[in-house]
């Protein structure tokens, strides 16, 4: 690092620019630093584990009263994430919550882990990011650490955060106050990674701030890996979950032109990942679920406008899984129609509200796109998943709030005109599900039907 940006190492000795990130690096070397984690969700609660884990002193915030009440008694609001850590961080008295935000001037670490969705119009909705800069701004001291870790545009810190929290907290950053970016990589339900066992990208503003990042992040994961500064963190996660949504695009978009052609996606993509090298399988679906890959190319794409460039191939790969639910609407009706039916009037059960399989995480499934457009279209709309018994209250679904997951049974399903599967949950019979349908659309390939003349009830969508 040069000299002239701040912090120096010669000779493995490091030497700060401020004083005030020399006394934190010492906190956070010896375990003595206290962290604070803004935002108890699919991000924050697994990071407040962690540092717990790792001997930290942590203190967690929430503006949810529910999950403060959960923290407190120990119970789990996240599926996967089990009572055992819950309970253990409840009966720790290194480890709390709160909804007093005041408090951040406690801790010496603050992370912030807040959803960062779109607007209507597809633009940043960064409401969550400001009001809790607003919330913590007068609060914040001498001597502490700032850290987003929601995924956002690149320039988010250099032009929200630190000038929100310098402006409310008469500090300045990299004398004061440190600044840093850290993209979440969290996969709720992956049983091979974890947060511990994930590699941390680091991004800072000022060589203080990256290293007291990068010494912070070190002592919970297996790895960090530091980058020039916090746009080019921000810019990374951006890549991740673009090049994932770019190649679903690809798989959803031959989905469409094989199904034409009469060839099986599915056996395409099997027998393509065959090859050793340079091909990466992909899968095809009803729509983008989960809080980033359907969200993320939107950040970049607005951001790049700012500088004269437009994202045509990211803007048309969101375009395309977008109207995906659409495409099975369709198929939906014309599957309905060589049964002499029509949409409208007909009965629906859609398998799986949960975004991805085996998880009670519901977040921009595409189910409930699916359920808003057989709604619009005048059919009666029911929904099956073992893993959300009641759908909870969401910004853009709130007429589905309080609607129960009904029985599935012989008798149950036989009753409806139509069954869409859009989520492949494992504890499912789906073998049993085809025999009691009169007609299934299968979006996941949950039920396979080449040269299975029974199954001619059954449509790939």
């Amino acid at each position: 690092m040069s000299a002239n940006s701040g912090a120096t190492v010669e000779d493995n000795k490091i030497t700060f620019q401020s004083k005030h990130s020399e006394d934190l690096f010492q906190k956070i070397s010896a375990g003595t630093a206290r962290v604070g984690i803004i935002g108890l969700g699919y991000v924050g609660l697994p990071l407040t584990w962690t540092f717990f884990e790792k001997g930290f002193q942590v203190l967690g915030f929430d503006v949810d009263e529910e999950k403060i009440r959960h923290f407190e008694n120990g119970t789990s609001y996240i599926r996967h994430f089990g009572l055992q850590k819950m309970s253990k961080m409840a009966e720790s008295e290194r480890c709390e919550a709160t909804e007093d935000f005041s408090r951040a001037r406690d801790v010496d670490v603050i992370i912030i882990c807040v959803p960062t969705p779109l607007t209507e119009n597809r633009e940043p909705d960064m409401s969550f990011v400001k009001g809790t800069l607003n919330s913590i701004g007068p609060h914040l001291r001498q001597g502490q650490l700032v850290i987003l870790e929601s995924t956002t545009y690149p320039g988010t810190t250099e032009e929200l955060v630190r000038p929100i929290c310098e402006a409310l907290s008469g500090l300045r950053s990299g004398d004061d106050i440190f600044f840093a970016f850290s993209p979440e990589r969290e996969d709720p339900g992956n049983q091979d990674y974890e947060t511990a066992t994930i590699p941390k990208v680091v991004g800072a503003e000022g060589s203080d701030a990256l290293l007291l990042a990068e010494k912070l992040y070190s002592t919970i994961v297996v790895e960090t890996v530091t980058v020039s500064d916090t746009r080019t963190a921000e810019a990374v996660k951006l890549l991740e979950n673009i090049f994932r949504s770019v190649n679903i695009a690809l798989v959803n978009e031959l989905k469409i032109a094989f199904q034409k052609m009469n060839i099986d996606i599915y056996e395409v993509i099997d027998a393509a990942k065959t090859k050793p090298f340079g091909f990466m399988p992909f899968y095809p679906g009803p729509g983008l679920g989960g809080h980033c890959i359907p969200i993320d190319p939107f950040y970049l794409a607005w951001k790049a406008k700012e500088f004269g460039v437009d994202m045509r191939f990211i803007e048309l790969a969101g375009e395309i899984n977008t109207n995906m639910p659409r495409y099975v609407i369709s198929n939906c009706i014309d599957a309905l129609s060589e049964r002499g039916k029509k949409l409208k009037g007909c009965s629906v059960l859609c398998m799986g509200l949960a975004y991805k399989p085996d998880l009670d995480d519901d977040r921009e499934s595409p189910t409930y796109v699916m359920m808003d457009l057989l709604d619009d279209k005048g059919a009666t709309v029911d929904y099956h998943d073992p893993f959300i018994p009641v759908i909870r209250a969401t910004r853009e679904h709130a007429k589905w709030a309080g609607k129960a997951s009904v029985r599935l049974n012989r008798e149950t399903v036989s009753k409806y005109d139509l069954v869409i599967i859009l989520t492949k949950h494992s504890k499912i019979d789906y073998g049993s599900l085809a025999e009691w349908a009169s007609c299934v659309v299968d979006t996941r390939n949950a039920i396979p039907v080449k040269g299975n003349a029974d199954l001619n009830h059954v449509w790939h969508s």
